[in-house]
Order: C-alpha cells, then structure tokens, then sequence
C-alpha cells in the first residue's frame, strides 16, 4: 500500500482514479479547491484538502510516494479569451506543485495531459512523435507543463509519465461528468434527450469522413483511470514517458446521438451549424506506446456501453 496526492481529485477524471486508487489498496488525499469540482466528487475513504495547487506544500510530506496531478483549467474557448488564468493555473501552478515534491522528496508525477498539445494534426492515428502546435491556449498551456516535467526529470531525477488524452466519456458508478458549463458532447446530447436543451448543434455535416461530420476518438473513464495505476507502476527515475490514451478508432458526431438513441430510447433534435474554427475532421490515437510501455488495453471500446454508463450517471444526478 502506498499513498498518493490526487490534485484536482474532486473533478470527472480525477475522482474516477481517486476510486481506483483507493480499490487497489492505497491511501489518497485529494487537494481540490471546488472550483470546477465537486466534493461529493471525492470517494469516501480518502482525505479531503479544500485548497489551490499553490499550497501543494502544505501536504505534501516524504509519506507520499507519488502525485497524480489532474488541477488545472480546461475549457478551450475560455482559454482563448482569459489566456492569463490558464497560464497562471495551469504552468505556474504545475510550477509549484513541482517544487513541493522536490523539497518534500515525492519523486514520482503521472501528469494529466491532452491531445490538445498536437494541435491541427499531420495525420492519423496520432503518434507521440507527432509535431506539437497547439492552437489554443489549453494545449499550449499543457505542452508547457510537459516540457517542464521532462527538464524536473533530466536535473533532479523525477520519475513521470505524462497521459494525453482524446475524447474522456462514460460514468463509473457515482463519478461522471457534471462539468459547468457543459462543452462535451455526450452530456449535451443527453441535455437534448432530457429537453435541457431544443436541439443539439452539429458543427458541420460537410467534412471528408463518411457521413460528413467530425470524428473523434472516445475513451471510457474507467479505462483510463487504469492507465494511470499502470503509469505510476511504469515511472522510472530520470525519465519522463509521453503516451497518448485513446482507443485507436473514432466515432462521428452523429454516430454519438446515434447511439444515445439506442441507449434513452429518445428522439435527439438535431440542427446542423457551421463549421467552428479549428475543428479537425478527425481526431484519432495512436496508443501503441501505451500498450508497449505501459501494458495498457482499452477494455470497454464499445461506443454503447461508453454512453449506457454515462446515461446511468445522468439519470441518477437528475433524480430520475
């Protein structure tokens, strides 16, 4: 057994690993200060922090054998025009986080990063050894965090491994999204389902993909929570592993209200937009590297049983 600070561990994924921290037999303490989290978020059996990334400090201690670090900023759009709260939250505050560990002797980081570091891509599947040319503050802001993790490991011998997500979906038991404002599309489709909301947006239906709208590639929350048990099995001292977590195969806008169709049994309203900026046609992973490096396999891929999990979760946060 072994203990591990989970920052940002009353959010959607923090919580989710927090769980399976806990399952495996470990000590947790989340340090969350609630603005985007909620503390019902965090699973019972691990202390509770309210505070900011800045005051990592005042937790940490040689007891801790590693930090899962999941605080930080991450709605793309607000990124763009509060460039400053990301820089500040996200860099300085991984800054500080950093140094905490340091001066307390934790010298292992499993950092939560994003796809959003690669930007536009080159082609697909994406590969770590993509080029890196993030289009929003959010990527750049996580691809700054990288870089940072990779010197901590180069002059002080940290042990990392930095995990860059794609498309985050589904529900553990009680730990789903509940993000506010709500951006991703699976929960938006269930507001259209619940009459939240009139319709649902596509954002385009004349991209070159099969049936014209978007892909991207989803990834059950549960599956990744067992990527980073994995990656903190799999951190060496001095290196800082990069690897991408998705299931290697996409899902098309309306493939997604296809299937939550399938899985509420509801009509969805669906009004057809145009394109935003900056929108891929298709956002898919290479996860060959974590499944060399880390042994990692997604084992929920099925698309229905990603949204029949995240659809439990709804109903029971709506009372329903």
């Amino acid at each position: 057994m072994s203990k591990y600070l989970v920052t940002g561990g009353a959010g959607y994924v923090g919580s989710v690993v927090a769980a399976h921290l806990l399952e495996a037999g470990h000590q947790v303490t989340v340090l969350d200060d609630l603005s985007t989290g909620f503390r019902e978020g965090v699973p019972a059996g691990a202390e509770f922090v309210e505070g900011r990334i800045q005051e990592a400090g005042e937790v940490l201690d040689g007891s801790f054998e590693g930090v899962l670090h999941f605080a930080a900023s991450s709605q793309v759009g607000e990124s763009v025009v509060d460039p400053e709260k990301y820089w500040r939250n996200n860099v300085a505050g991984s800054l500080e986080l950093i140094s905490a560990m340091r001066a307390a002797g934790v010298r292992k980081l499993v950092f939560s990063s994003t796809a959003a570091t690669y930007g536009e891509p080159e082609a697909v599947p994406i590969a770590e050894t993509a080029r890196t040319a993030p289009t929003n503050t959010y990527g750049a802001t996580k691809l700054a965090v990288d870089h940072l993790i990779t010197s901590e490991a180069v002059a002080h011998g940290l042990a990392a491994v930095s995990l860059r997500y794609f498309n985050v979906a589904g529900a553990y038991g009680a730990y789903g999204e509940r993000h506010d404002p709500e951006s991703h599309l699976i929960p938006l489709v269930f507001q259209a389902a619940l009459g939240q909301r009139p319709h649902i947006a596509v954002y385009g239906d004349d991209y070159p993909t099969p049936d014209g709208t978007c892909i991207r590639d989803y990834i059950h929350v549960a599956d990744l929570a067992e990527a980073h048990l994995l990656a903190v099995a799999a951190a060496k001292p001095g290196e800082h592993l990069i690897c991408n977590l998705g299931n290697g195969s996409g899902f098309s806008v309306r493939e997604v209200i296809e299937s939550v169709k399938r899985v509420t049994g509801r009509e969805i309203p669906v009004q057809v937009a145009g394109r935003r900026a900056g929108d891929p046609a298709v956002l898919v992973a290479s996860a060959a590297r974590a499944h060399e490096a880390l042994g990692w396999t997604p084992r929920r891929p099925n698309l229905d049983d990603i949204v029949a999990d995240a659809w439990k979760f709804t109903l029971e946060k709506n009372g329903r």
